[in-house]
C-alpha cells in the first residue's frame, strides 16, 4: 500500500490505564475507503482502541499517523483541526434526548460552522434522508426505534462531511433485520461518500459483510493476532485464537 492509499497508521502502539497494559505493539494501516474492522473477544480493548484513534485517550507509547501525520505529536489546534475529519456513531446513538433528530444533527453544524440557519435545516434534512429518516425531523428520540436511534446518530455524525466515520458496536442491542439494514446503510455510505470507515464489532455477520481490512486483538496475550481481509483471515489465518472466533468456535485443530 503507497503512502497516498493510507488513511490512518498505527505505529507501535500501547495502551494502558496507569500500570495495567491493555494492549501492547499494535502496528497496522488502513486503507483510504477501507471499512476497517477491529475484533476480537470480550475485554480486549476494541473500544478502548477506537479512543485512541479519535484522540481521547493518548496512547502509553507509539504513534497514530493520520494521512502521514502525527496525531499526538501535532500542536493542540492542528488536532483540533484532524479531529474535525472525523465522524463518531458511539454505541448508543447518544443522542440528546431533550432534542429532536433535526436539533441533534444541527447541534455540530451550528457550532464549527457559520452556516445560515436556512442552510443548516437544509442540510440536517438532506443527512437524515440519507439515512432513511426524511420526515423524522421533528421526532424525539424517545418516539422512536433503536435502529432509528442509531441511523438518526449516523446523520449527526456526517454532519461536518467527515473523511473518516468511526463506529462503536454499531449493532449492538438491535434485531437481526435492523442490524443487515445498517450494515447496508454503512456499505451504501461508503460508496456515495467515498470515506474511510473504522468499525468495532464482534458480530460476525457484520464483519463479513462490510469488512474489507481488519485488525483481531486478544486479551489473553494482550496484543494483536492478526490484520488483514476478514474473510481472507478465515480461510488463510494460522493462528487458532483468531479461526475459532471467526468461526464462532467450531473451527478443529491447533
Amino acid at each position: 500500500m503507497t503512502e497516498a492509499e493510507v488513511s490512518i497508521e498505527v505505529r507501535n502502539l500501547d495502551m494502558a490505564y496507569g500500570d495495567r497494559v491493555i494492549q501492547r505493539n499494535l502496528t497496522f494501516t488502513v486503507g483510504r475507503g477501507d471499512i476497517f474492522i477491529i475484533m476480537g473477544g470480550s475485554g480486549c480493548g476494541k473500544s478502548t482502541l477506537l479512543r485512541h484513534l479519535i484522540g481521547l485517550i493518548e496512547p502509553a507509547r507509539g504513534e497514530v499517523l493520520y494521512d502521514g501525520q502525527s496525531f499526538w505529536g501535532a500542536e493542540a489546534a492542528e488536532r483540533d483541526r484532524m479531529v474535525k475529519r472525523f465522524g463518531v456513531l458511539y454505541q448508543s446513538g447518544a443522542l440528546w434526548s431533550s432534542m429532536s433528530l433535526a436539533e441533534n444533527v444541527a447541534l455540530p453544524l451550528e457550532q464549527y460552522t457559520t452556516l445560515s440557519p436556512r442552510a443548516i435545516r437544509e442540510l440536517v434534512s438532506l443527512k437524515l434522508s440519507l439515512v432513511g429518516l426524511a420526515g423524522f425531523e421533528d421526532f424525539y428520540p424517545s418516539e422512536i426505534s433503536g435502529g432509528m436511534c442509531k441511523r438518526a446518530g449516523l446523520a449527526r455524525a456526517m454532519a461536518l462531511d467527515p473523511d473518516i466515520l468511526f463506529f462503536d458496536e454499531p449493532s449492538a442491542g438491535l434485531d437481526p433485520i435492523s442490524a443487515r439494514l445498517l450494515d447496508e446503510l454503512i456499505l451504501e455510505l461508503r460508496d456515495s461518500l467515498g470515506a474511510t470507515l473504522v468499525v468495532v464489532t464482534h458480530e460476525l455477520a457484520s464483519i463479513f459483510t462490510i469488512g474489507t481490512n481488519s485488525v483481531f486483538l486478544d486479551a489473553e496475550s494482550k496484543t494483536m493476532l492478526a490484520t488483514g481481509n476478514p474473510t481472507t483471515l478465515l480461510k488463510e489465518s494460522p493462528n487458532p485464537t483468531v479461526r475459532r472466533f471467526l468461526t464462532r468456535g467450531e473451527s478443529k485443530g491447533a
